[in-house]
């Protein structure tokens, strides 16, 4: 997709317009720096509106947020959920091999279908 005349120039003009705000943009980003190693109090407000501003003692303090716990075998969650990646299909398909381990450990059950 993305091949019509439209997009392209639209494609072309976004590049332009990256081109012409670069400067003025690594400007504020070089000004921002040499006034953190000045020793000055930066304008957190200037830098948020380029990068995410995080101080060292949030990223000392703060800890991993992991993504709940998951059975590698089974890729279920605690909660019994599949990753939010995962399509219908590939549940089904984990689900069905799940229930065949589990019924085969029981009673076997009798297929259905024609005796001879």
């Amino acid at each position: 997709m993305a091949k019509s005349l439209r997009s392209k120039w639209k494609r072309k003009m976004r590049a332009e317009k990256r081109k012409k705000v670069a400067p003025k943009e690594l400007a504020r980003l070089k000004h921002a720096l040499s006034l953190e190693k000045k020793g000055e109090a930066v304008i957190m407000t200037d830098i948020q509106e380029i990068a995410t501003v995080v101080t060292a003692d949030q990223i000392k303090d703060a800890k991993m947020e992991m993504e709940s716990k998951r059975n590698k075998k089974t890729l279920l969650n605690e909660n019994g959920q599949y990753p939010v990646w995962m399509n219908q299909r590939q549940a089904k398909k984990l689900k069905g091999k799940r229930m065949t381990k589990k019924g085969s450990q029981g009673k076997k059950k009798n297929k259905k279908g024609i005796a001879w």
